[in-house]
């Protein structure tokens, strides 16, 4: 009696389903679901659209700006960047908007619900508007530009984008840093001044500082016109003691930024070819006894 009871109301169930699935007009159900994912791909390919025509146009604008602009070239970069992922944010609002109205999901009740928007920003949005008002006030006040030497923190390189919510910078050794601009507190801008090239030279106590000095002074005047990234020098310092019982000899310069190790490697090694050609001995330093 229970198995044939049990069948009984299995049967009725399954009867129950089929006349249900039986009532549903699924013609309709595949055109509404037809319909929905071409609005869909219709609204995706629009928007790619927008967005890569708008960023081109964006591009050249600023390509022909930054030849009739008095301001500096590393200036307009960063205000295209800007510019340029604003006009994505936008788009990319927009375009989910789209897409959830096309799902029927109330977008306009969700917006409008304050308090909704409100916990949000409380709970899940407090380091995007950081991030973004911080990337604001660095661009307003230009403490850095795209293509400047900087040193944020404990990450050093060159700056290759200037976002609302993150900077770019890439490394000496090619790593590229993503640095949410919230974690940006201190700015070491290292091409907003001339650099300063310091050279020492080793020299033995009882070197002939006259000869010295007239060997150094042809290689500044011979590589001087040559080298147009020197703004002020070189000059000759004189003798320095190192502390350490060793001596040497200084000769400092100001160059254009990011040019300092060059002409620091272009004037060591002219100094020392020069020193060698002239008869002065360069001593070689004395190694440490290990202490026992």
């Amino acid at each position: 009696m229970l198995f044939l009871t049990q069948t009984k109301n299995l049967t009725q169930q399954t009867n129950l389903l089929l006349r249900y699935l039986d009532n549903i007009n699924w013609d309709a159900v595949f055109n509404h679901l037809i319909t929905v994912i071409g609005e869909i791909i219709f609204f995706t390919i629009l928007f790619m659209v927008i967005r890569s025509v708008g960023k081109r146009l964006i591009t050249r604008g600023f390509v022909s700006y930054k030849n009739r602009s008095r301001l500096s070239g590393t200036r307009v970069d960063t205000m295209r960047t800007l510019t340029s992922n604003i006009y994505s944010y936008t788009v990319l609002f927009f375009y989910f908007y789209a897409v959830l109205s096309v799902l029927g999901v109330p977008v306009g009740t969700l917006i409008a619900g304050a308090g909704v928007v409100g916990i949000a920003l409380g709970l899940g949005a407090q380091g995007f508007v950081s991030d973004v008002v911080t990337g604001i006030f660095i661009i307003l006040e230009g403490q850095f530009d795209v293509g400047d030497a900087v040193k944020l923190g404990a990450i050093s390189g060159t700056v290759t984008s200037v976002g609302l919510r993150t900077t770019t910078v890439k490394s000496p050794d090619g790593t590229v840093n993503f640095i949410p601009n919230r974690n940006i507190s201190i700015v070491s801008n290292l091409s907003r001044s001339q650099m300063q090239v310091l050279i020492n030279l080793p020299v033995a106590p009882d070197v002939d500082l006259e000869l010295l000095r007239q060997t150094l002074t042809a290689v500044n005047h011979d590589l001087l016109a040559k080298t147009p990234a020197i703004t002020d020098g070189p000059a000759l310092l004189g003798m320095s003691a190192n502390g350490d019982g060793t001596f040497a000899y200084q000769v400092m310069m100001h160059v254009k930024n990011g040019e300092q190790l060059a002409v620091q490697r272009k004037f060591l090694g002219a100094y020392l070819n020069a020193l060698a050609a002239a008869g002065i001995q360069i001593p070689t330093p004395k190694l440490r006894q290990p202490q026992k």
